[in-house]
């Protein structure tokens, strides 16, 4: 549980830091071994103190071993930062090549993408809404199956035959 402890100078009782100065230097251990930089780690001990805050606000019982507990918890944060980093690291790769590839004249650009609008409008519904849902919505595979209520062999298939009718239309159009 969480103590109280009056502050020095002051009659009012305040709620105690729920981790004392030992497990905060383990939980920023913890966190500064999982990579975590140095100028995020204040933000890391925050979110374990938070967490901690909120189960025992919720009603949950405190942890047996809120040193062990805590660590697993920035343990935990140590992983999602990897993730969101490696997240930003694709989307600033996915920016860059955009940027990258020649762009095509405006001209072609409005013939592209009129012949894709007017392939699109021939394709059965179902097939249509797995492209939109995919390239332009761009949500992956499994998204597009759950979302649809549908296997993920069906999406792929679906897929795969309006990327192969479109590529057709757009050959025989000579577009591309």
């Amino acid at each position: 549980m969480l103590r109280r402890r009056a502050r020095r100078g002051q009659g009012d009782a305040v709620l105690d830091d729920p981790l004392d100065a030992a497990q905060e230097r383990r939980v920023r251990a913890v966190l500064a071994l999982g990579g975590v930089p140095q100028a995020d780690l204040p933000d890391g001990v925050q979110q374990v103190r938070l967490r901690l805050l909120e189960r025992t606000a919720s009603g949950r019982q405190a942890p047996r071993d809120v040193s062990a507990w805590a660590a697993v918890v920035a343990s935990n944060l140590a992983m999602d930062w990897h993730r969101a980093r490696r997240r930003q690291d694709r989307l600033g790769e996915r920016l860059a090549a955009l940027r990258q590839t020649e762009h095509p004249s405006g001209e072609d650009t409005s013939v592209l993408s009129l012949a894709v609008a007017q392939g699109l409008d021939e394709l059965p519904d179902a097939q249509r809404q797995v492209v939109v849902l995919r390239f332009y919505a761009d949500l992956p595979v499994r998204g597009i199956a759950e979302e649809l209520g549908i296997p993920e062999g069906t999406v792929k298939s679906r897929l795969h035959t309006a990327v192969r009718a479109l590529r057709a239309r757009l050959h025989e159009d000579e577009v591309v």
